[in-house]
């Protein structure tokens, strides 16, 4: 496989299929991905797009039917994978944990069968925010710090690839926020990223590149700017002014094309444009004597259904 260094995880022609003639089930499809080295990827799709199937077959935890897959330009299944696979850490979606043990001894006991240090224990729970309760049983453990123990487990070794499916489930909002920090700070350390989750909202500020896969196919890639003009999604301002200033507004506009004007209140008019009509459009609007002026750019959870219906 030919890989660019500057590439962490490369994915060539990726295909997963279980059981064979009319009752096959194809999970992956001819899949071709690129993840660049310190990036944070978004891995968005319905539940059975594939999602899980592809971090597993990157483990080497199950074979792909078709294709080629390198981490770090170590091909996955190859003579040297086992090295490679302890510099990737993994989150799961539903980690199974021993509630007898404390999250320490949990913690040690990852590290054994990973092979990583057992000195980096207690300084990760620590870490997430688990110190004052390393001593205490998992099964006391709500949702949320089960959750930070599964991250925990998965930044043993200090990996290079991290792959976390659905890892903010059960966090509260603070969690969350100090999460994301957290990811930052391995980023900036040069640690590759790649998020699976179903929280559409949370990831649009937060990764560099987005993959959308639906039915085992990659519909997508690229910037959220990106997906946004590729999606065709209108862009959407909301105008605030005096009424007989709105009624002026509106009179102007009405005959320009491709425009939606909706007026929402006496003092607020809605306007819906094609994304490449809006710097026009925000260059009348900047004379039209308005009090305010708000720009609202289409969510990715718009996007992501534009894409996934429309590929």
């Amino acid at each position: 496989m030919t890989s660019n260094s500057a590439d962490a995880l490369v994915i060539e022609g990726l295909s997963k299929r279980y059981g064979q003639g009319r009752s096959a089930l194809m999970a992956l499809d001819s899949v071709q991905l690129r993840i660049a080295r310190g990036q944070l990827h978004g891995l968005i799709g319905h539940n059975g797009a594939g999602k899980s199937t592809l971090f597993k077959l990157v483990l080497g935890l199950i074979t792909q039917t078709d294709g080629r897959i390198a981490v770090n330009g170590i091909a996955v299944g190859g003579r040297d994978f086992r090295r490679a696979r302890q510099s990737i850490g993994y989150l799961p979606e539903n980690l199974v944990l021993y509630d007898n043990l404390s999250g320490l001894e949990t913690l040690r006991f990852f590290a054994r069968l990973k092979g990583a240090p057992a000195a980096q224990c207690a300084p990760l729970l620590e870490r997430v925010g688990l110190g004052g309760a390393a001593q205490r049983a998992v099964r006391e453990y709500s949702k949320g710090m089960r959750q930070r123990l599964g991250f925990a487990q998965a930044l043993l070794g200090s990996p290079q690839l991290l792959l976390l499916d659905e890892p903010t489930t059960g966090l509260d909002p603070s969690a969350i926020r100090d999460f994301y920090e957290q990811l930052d700070s391995l980023r900036a350390q040069g640690v590759t990223i790649v998020i699976s989750s179903h929280i559409l909202a949370e990831l649009q500020q937060r990764v560099d590149r987005l993959a959308l896969l639906a039915s085992g196919r990659l519909r997508a890639e690229g910037t959220v700017a990106e997906l946004r003009e590729r999606s065709r999604q209108p862009v959407t301002l909301l105008a605030r002014a005096t009424p007989s200033a709105l009624d002026d507004l509106s009179a102007a506009l009405a005959a320009s094309a491709g425009l939606s004007l909706q007026r929402t209140t006496p003092e607020t008019l809605q306007l819906q444009c094609p994304r490449d009509h809006k710097m026009p459009l925000l260059q009348r609007l900047a004379s039209a004597g308005l009090h305010d002026l708000q720009v609202q750019e289409p969510t990715l959870e718009d996007v992501y259904f534009e894409l996934r219906e429309a590929a």
